[in-house]
């Protein structure tokens, strides 16, 4: 079996700033360190920080006054910081510096009285963390059907934003459907989703022509790595959303002798690795990398972190 290996592939920029930004608080102030929601959609990561003495919560209101508090790589909206800051808890925000960018688009368009179309997945946290940004302004579109049915009070103060991890395919249809639509939309001056998620589309949508099946490894509730699977599976290549090499099924493989493996952009190298060795193992597979991009983009960590750690 031949196994092409897709690159890039694995943390994005922002997802390596999150973790780093974890690591650093534990090191520094040690066990434990709460974080509001999962730190990245990844059931390995989330299980390794666990272990570090990091607590996950979905409120605000579990965290003990006075505690260190890190908000999640996707962000959260001026409510939740506003609940954090009377609990008198200190706030380390590890949002990715790209979905922050979409709040700061959001709050712009709203201060000049547009309507928002937020093109996005409904109950993601990225989405409410955005919506959180101008709510009485933003509307949630998820599909092209949601555009037929929208009623805009006024189309000629009407913008669009999307998620950051979207297809760049979907999100593309459902823009040029807005703009049919109404013609004086206006978007943001850069697209919203993100090198990375536009990458690892592309490297599926390029190196699957050459597999017969697609291993895309990440956790089920990845927007980024869920868009994996689907662009293999649109283009007629059977594709696998898998935790790591336990969750793969001999049978997969019956006939199969081409696989590309890729990773999300919240999936570590540890588990790509895994899968590796157990299909060189299983099957003997001939492990070939393969590049279609470099990626040089490196995030700080932030501004309120490195000045707790110099306290420290």
């Amino acid at each position: 079996m031949k196994v092409i290996l897709a690159s890039p592939r694995g943390f994005c920029a922002g997802v390596n700033m999150a973790i780093e930004c974890l690591d650093l608080a534990l090191k520094t102030f040690g066990a434990p360190v709460y974080v509001y929601h999962e730190i990245v959609h990844n059931k390995y990561v989330v299980e390794t920080f666990k272990k570090k003495g990091a607590i996950f919560v979905d409120d605000v209101q579990e965290v003990p006054s006075k505690s260190i508090l890190l908000f999640s790589a996707h962000g959260v909206s001026p409510e939740i910081r506003k609940a954090a800051k009377e609990r008198d808890l200190t706030a380390i925000d590890a949002t990715c510096p790209l979905v922050t960018k979409v709040h700061l688009e959001a709050i712009k368009f709203a201060k000049l009285g547009y309507t928002i179309c937020l093109i996005g997945h409904e109950g993601h946290d990225e989405v409410i963390g955005t919506m959180g940004e101008a709510p009485e302004a933003i509307v949630l579109v998820e599909t092209e059907s949601d555009v037929d049915q929208l009623e805009i009070a006024d189309p000629e103060r009407l913008a669009y934003l999307t998620q950051t991890t979207l297809s760049v395919d979907d999100a593309t249809r459902i823009i040029n459907r807005l703009k049919e639509r109404f013609p004086s939309i206006k978007g943001p001056p850069k697209a919203d989703i993100c090198y990375a998620t536009q990458n690892r589309q592309e490297a599926v949508r390029i190196l699957g022509t050459e597999a017969q099946l697609v291993l895309v490894l990440g956790s089920q509730n990845s927007s980024n790595s869920q868009r994996l699977k689907e662009l293999a599976q649109e283009s007629g290549t059977p594709g696998y959303l898998i935790d790591g090499a336990s969750d793969i099924r001999p049978e997969w493989f019956d006939g199969v002798e081409g696989v590309l493996v890729t990773a999300g952009a919240s999936a570590p190298e540890d588990v790509v690795q895994e899968c590796l060795d157990y299909l060189v193992e299983k099957f003997d597979a001939k492990i070939e990398t393969r590049s279609i991009r470099e990626e040089e983009v490196h995030f700080p960590l932030p501004k309120e972190l490195r000045k707790l750690v110099q306290l420290n």
